[in-house]
């Protein structure tokens, strides 16, 4: 068994909508990696509204495919 948790982390913010990305790299307890990605967005004072997409090792490939091709349509808008 690897060190569980966490293995790397990193995130992007958006000043327009006060929105951050989460990118977590996290391993859990069989040893297997996965990519979990957060979105987590200000509502009012201290509330904050989050989402997340888990990735598996094992779906990286076809994920990359479908969503480089989602972005090179909105470039193309």
């Amino acid at each position: 068994m690897g060190i569980r948790g966490e293995v790397f982390s990193t995130r992007a913010t958006t000043q327009s909508d006060n929105r951050t990305y989460f990118f977590n790299v996290k391993e859990n307890r069989n040893g297997d990696l996965f990519l979990n990605i957060v979105e987590s967005k200000k509502h009012g004072e201290g509330d904050f509204h989050r989402h997340q997409v888990v990735l598996f090792e094992e779906d990286v490939e076809a994920f990359t495919q479908a969503f480089e091709k989602a972005i090179a349509f909105l470039k193309k808008k």
